[in-house]
């Protein structure tokens, strides 16, 4: 174990990030037209699709949190997520939301919302969404910054040229740069396939350093550590967790509905659900995500573990002081964004380093620097390409060329790079961040889900109903958390003085409504908004798609032609296999494991593996939980033996096939991706554009299919010709200037 961070652990941290650069720059060549560069030209196959997701999907900044969490409040209180699992599985299986919407061959939330509703709704939303992604991720590179500051024991400043700059600064412009060369080279097409590159590489990484954690640590000294906490605080026990978590049956009920309702409404990694090959590929994707992250997760809480029994455990007392004297040092450098709560966050970070060995230390921040590159190519791509393709796109009367399009999301991405690097830099304070993340995902979170199930689901939903919705639902999710931040400070001092008839109105009301509904405790006290931040979203979500079913009554007039935009029938688009029922297949599967005529022979036993795992995960929650509710309470011990087996032992036995079998996938579909991309022909009207609720490279399809003429679409595409015609004189000219 070294404390320092070598030049063998520089090495293996910076190479692997250089040969990155260089995949993306080879890779390039690929990206020809705007669907390209916004969804990979959706060829992407299942393997790729899931590993460049799992890569972009947790991110440094998660990985960090997790850390946080598993060392304050342990395993405990993840015990009962197991709940969730039935409802989870069926959700993938059926590909819930997914399928459907790739079906439509939208390149963008917002563009499938003016397919379905009307242009104005695409822009309402576009603003939204790109707004609250703007703000969620601008806190992104802080997280990245402090991390490698911290765990490379990298000092607040250095010299260069006779100027004083910041380390944190300049670790914030590094990665964002990095980041910025991949995404900006070609869009999703060189963000997938680094983002796959990056998650195989991973699992090698936490392959060695699940193995180099029991070199240097042992069951016995993690059992000691994890049994030594108070009552009420297990690492362990889930039903001795009460001072650590107020769980209870509504957090979980909340939790499962939030999950069906929120499906696929964050689009943070958007490009990833519009890149399959077609809309069955993208559901053999999710089935796949159940498998994932193998090694990968089990190292990470391994580590946590392996920290939290290194400051703990009297065998590494020294080492301990160590990790103890080096964050309050740095705690008294009078620098704002090393507060009390940062010291905790980073605690983990400093003690891995004097964990690690030389080179292991550096294959890990390698592991965590590219978690933080692929989360900024996809975060970048998604905000910075959502702002020309939902609010500048619908907005322009003449059509981009394809060029120009181009080169308009690549300016918008570096705007969002940028913002993000002086957001960070000057508003980096945690209590920032938990304020930000509140507010971006009420704003996005209360009415999205019900425009998603309503516009893929129900024919008599209607464009008012949508807009209303939108209205009403981002109204009162800012009303409600403005509420839970302001009401100890100015909210109920201002009733007390001012309006006590209405709190003592409000105070009888919501405690009565408790009691009638006893998975509630809705109490109305000074210091705390009764209703949790969790219950304020139900709410806001479940009046969003009341008002949504009433409003879409009110206003139907005919029914939406589904058919056209899932592209099925007559409509039915090349990409898409025609599917022939046979009735062979019985009616359970189709509902349950979402098995139909398209299912090949591996297709049929990747859905009954998922079924068969996750029915077996949920038998072990529920022999655990109800034998120590209706038998007996098992020990600490007992509980310890419970995580050991199941959460390392078996958890390592499926990492070691997982990692196999998706290193294998995934480079599989990195050879098929550009022989696909070689071989596509590409639609210089598949741009984004919507006219008259069709996609511009649908129109002629359409046409033919309901014998009618858009002429408003014939009209863009003369422009568009026209201009194209321009730029290919324009080049001649260059060319015969140069010559």
């Amino acid at each position: 174990m070294d404390a320092d961070f070598t030049t063998i652990d520089w090495l293996m941290m910076l190479m692997p990030t250089a040969a990155l650069l260089v995949i993306g720059w080879k890779v390039q060549r690929h990206m020809k037209a705007v669907s390209d560069f916004m969804s990979g030209g959706r060829v992407a196959g299942r393997y790729l699709l899931t590993t460049a997701d799992g890569a972009a999907g947790l991110g440094l900044i998660s990985v960090v949190a997790l850390f946080e969490q598993w060392y304050k409040s342990g395993f405990a209180i993840g015990f009962w997520s197991a709940v969730s699992i039935p409802i989870g599985m069926v959700m993938g299986l059926v590909g819930f939301v997914t399928y459907r919407f790739r079906e439509t061959r939208a390149m963008t939330l917002a563009q499938f919302f003016e397919m379905r509703y009307s242009k104005p709704v695409r822009i309402v939303a576009g603003v939204l969404v790109y707004l609250s992604g703007l703000i969620n991720y601008a806190i992104f590179p802080a997280v990245t910054g402090r991390f490698f500051m911290y765990y490379c024991n990298l000092p607040l400043s250095y010299s260069f040229l006779g100027l004083e700059l910041s380390t944190y600064g300049t670790i914030m412009a590094l990665s964002l740069i990095v980041a910025l060369v991949i995404v900006m080279l070609g869009g999703q097409v060189t963000t997938m396939v680094t983002d796959c590159v990056q998650f195989i590489y991973c699992y090698l990484i936490y392959t060695i350093i699940f193995i180099a954690i029991f070199i240097f640590f042992n069951m016995d000294q993690f059992q000691a550590a994890m049994l030594s906490r108070p009552p009420g605080e297990s690492f362990v026990d889930p039903f001795d967790t009460d001072k650590l978590t107020d769980f209870n049956i509504l957090y979980v009920v909340l939790g499962i509905l939030m999950g069906l309702y929120l499906r696929q409404a964050w689009q943070g990694n958007q490009g990833f659900f519009t890149a399959a090959k077609n809309a069955h590929e993208q559901k053999m994707a999710g089935v796949l995500g159940t498998w994932r992250n193998g090694f990968i997760m089990l190292a990470f809480s391994l580590l946590a573990v392996a920290a939290y029994t290194f400051m703990h455990h009297p065998d590494f007392a020294a080492g301990a002081r160590a990790v103890t004297e080096e964050l309050a040092a740095r705690i008294n450098f009078a620098n704002p964004t090393t507060t009390e709560t940062i010291r905790t966050q980073m605690l983990v970070p400093v003690a891995l380093r004097h964990i690690l060995p030389i080179g292991i230390a550096g294959l890990f921040a390698a592991g965590m620097l590219f978690l933080a590159v692929s989360t900024d190519c996809t975060y970048l791509h998604s905000w910075g390409t959502i702002f020309v393709q939902d609010v500048v796109l619908p907005n322009k009367k003449k059509p981009f060329t394809p060029h120009r399009q181009i080169w308009a999301l690549r300016l918008s991405i570096l705007f969002v790079a940028v913002f993000a690097w002086f957001f960070s830099m000057f508003f980096s304070q945690t209590t920032y961040i938990l304020m930000f993340f509140q507010l971006t995902g009420a704003v996005m979170f209360s009415w999205a889900g019900a425009l998603i199930l309503g516009g893929l689901y129900w024919k008599k939903g209607t464009t008012e109903a949508a807009m209303v919705t939108m209205i009403v639902g981002a109204t009162l999710a800012i009303a409600g958390f403005l509420a839970e931040r302001y009401w100890p400070d100015a909210i109920y001092p201002w009733l007390s003085a001012n309006a006590p008839g209405f709190l003592a109105w409000f105070t009888a009301s919501l405690e009565g409504l408790g009691h009638a509904l006893p998975i509630a405790e809705w109490k109305v006290t000074p210091d705390r908004f009764p209703i949790s931040g969790q219950e304020v979203a139900f709410l806001t979500s479940f009046t969003s798609l009341i008002v949504y079913v009433v409003v879409s009554l009110l206003t139907y007039k005919e029914p939406f032609n589904m058919d056209r935009m899932l592209h099925r029938g007559q409509y039915r688009h090349k990409e898409a296999a025609e599917i022939v029922y046979t009735g062979n297949i019985p009616k359970w599967q189709r509902t349950f494991l979402g098995i139909d005529e398209q299912y090949t022979r591996g297709d049929r036993w990747m859905a009954w593996s998922v079924f068969s795992w996750s029915m077996l995960t949920f038998a072990l929650f529920l022999f655990a939980a109800g034998y120590n509710i209706l038998i007996g309470h098992w020990t600490p011990l007992g509980w310890f033996g419970w995580w050991k087996w199941n959460s390392v032992y078996l958890a390592a036995l499926v990492g070691a096939i997982t990692t196999v079998w998706f290193t294998w996938g995934g480079l599989s579909d990195l050879r098929g991706l550009f022989r696909s991309l070689n071989a596509l022909e590409r639609n210089v009207l598949d741009d984004g554009r919507v006219i008259g609720h069709v996609s511009a490279d649908d129109i002629a399809k359409v046409e033919q299919v309901e014998h009618r003429t858009i002429a408003e679409a014939h009209q863009a595409e003369q422009v568009l010709e026209q201009k194209l015609a321009e730029e290919q004189q324009k080049e001649k000219d260059k060319q015969k200037d140069q010559e």
